[in-house]
């Protein structure tokens, strides 16, 4: 049997297990059943060396659950960056890693024959000039080193501009601790600041999404698909039935939830001739196909349909058009005005009118009521009425707060008939 290794190959499978620690959490070793026991032992062994305070154990009758238990208002760094700084390597490329960077540090510029001697010479270190050459192509491509081309001669050398720039300038590195902890591809910050010992302690973000981390690789590739104005093929897998499936669309924009956080791809079926939105934590790849010559025009029809979307559905499946729905309020003035401020401020578009003395209307109309719903019960002691077009919705509304007064054995002020 081979040997337990920390690093890993495949980020994919080992974003998976972090997602299901530190998003679902509460899972027995038994209880991962579309997984191998040795493999949940490896990853959760993995999780256990990258993230080791962070990790909880709760016993049960049927084992031990494991779960990551993260607060992030404590915290100035992600943790879950970790993750990104485990890739396994051989022994070459690490030594060649390391060795070449020493050569090439002073700023000298030189070439893959002139390296592979030096590494003979200084470290009694023997590789194949195109082992090299490979190596230091690779590195220019990743942006660590920097390739110029003089008649047929190509020399390597480490541009260290931006480096020195940034130990000049502390308000810039203070930007980019900031930057880690508010922004998609915080990793990007989270490297420079470890690169330049930076110490500070200064910034705690209140709505810092940790598990974002964990998707930015599925970002990065949408928004290069965006960027080109290319469709793309997803390969999904649902986290509840785990049913995995593939489908086509074009990426037109990324949605990010106020209230949980979660990230959605907003894009075009060609095929069915609609928008869906998919969850990026459902995505497990990406793939480029074509471009898309009608990309601008399709970004334009998702324009038009905004003020008709109140979270990320675009279709209710009992319908085709538009849900209407009305709802009126009791207010009392003026000691109950901020009710109005909040019709106004969080009613996306809707209108809002007076139609007696402390009484109002809400209206809107919008692809699908059923989004609604949580925030329509935030009003719940104060609606008088609701009607909607979609009788799901409205009958939904009624029968969650019949149970509700049957939990407190109230009895139903209103009684409403379907």
């Amino acid at each position: 049997m081979s040997d337990f290794q920390e690093l890993v190959k495949s980020f994919s499978k080992t974003r998976e297990y972090v997602r299901d620690f530190f998003v679902y959490g509460f899972k027995t070793r038994n209880e991962f059943k579309h997984k191998s026991p040795r493999t949940y032992d490896n990853e959760r062994r993995r999780l256990e060396s990258w993230l080791a305070p962070y990790v909880k154990k709760d016993y049960v009758a049927r084992g031990a659950n494991i779960s990551l238990a993260i607060d992030s208002n404590l915290m100035d760094a992600n943790p879950l960056f970790r993750v990104w700084k485990t890739k396994s390597f051989t022994d070459n490329d690490i030594v060649l890693h390391f060795l070449i960077l020493d050569l090439l540090q002073s700023g000298v510029k030189m070439t893959a024959e002139e390296l592979t001697e030096r590494l003979l010479t200084k470290y009694e270190a023997l590789f194949d000039v195109q082992t090299v050459r490979r190596k230091c192509n690779y590195y220019v491509r990743e942006g660590l080193l920097q390739k110029e081309n003089c008649k047929k001669t190509v020399t390597y050398f480490v541009d260290n501009t931006l480096v020195f720039w940034l130990r000049s300038n502390e308000a810039v590195i203070d930007a980019l601790a900031f930057y880690q902890m508010a922004e998609s591809f915080g990793i990007i910050g989270n490297y420079l600041t470890e690169q330049l010992d930076y110490q500070g302690n200064l910034f705690r973000v209140r709505h810092s999404f940790f598990v974002h981390t964990l998707e930015d690789e599925i970002l990065l590739e949408l928004l290069h698909a965006m960027n080109h104005k290319e469709s793309v093929r997803l390969e999904l897998k649902s986290a509840r039935s785990e049913c995995a499936s593939v489908t086509d669309c074009i990426p037109l924009q990324i949605f990010i939830s106020a209230r949980s956080g979660r990230r959605f791809l907003c894009g075009y079926l060609m095929n069915r001739r609609r928008f869906r939105c998919f969850r990026l934590d459902s995505i497990k790849n990406v793939s480029s196909l074509q471009m898309i010559p009608e990309y601008e025009e399709l970004q334009s029809k998702l324009a038009q349909n905004h003020c008709h979307l109140w979270g990320v559905s675009f279709e209710n499946p009992e319908r085709r058009h538009l849900d209407k729905l009305i709802m009126t309020l009791q207010v009392l003035e003026p000691e109950e005005s901020f009710i109005v401020d909040r019709l106004t401020q969080e009613g996306r578009g809707g209108t809002v009118t007076k139609i007696a003395q402390n009484t109002y209307r809400y209206e809107i109309e919008v692809f699908d009521c059923n989004e609604m719903l949580p925030w329509i019960r935030t009003f719940i002691g104060r609606i008088l009425s609701l009607e909607c077009t979609a009788k799901s919705v409205e009958q939904r509304f009624y029968r969650d707060l019949q149970t509700m007064y049957d939990m407190y054995q109230i009895e139903n002020p209103v009684e409403k008939e379907h």
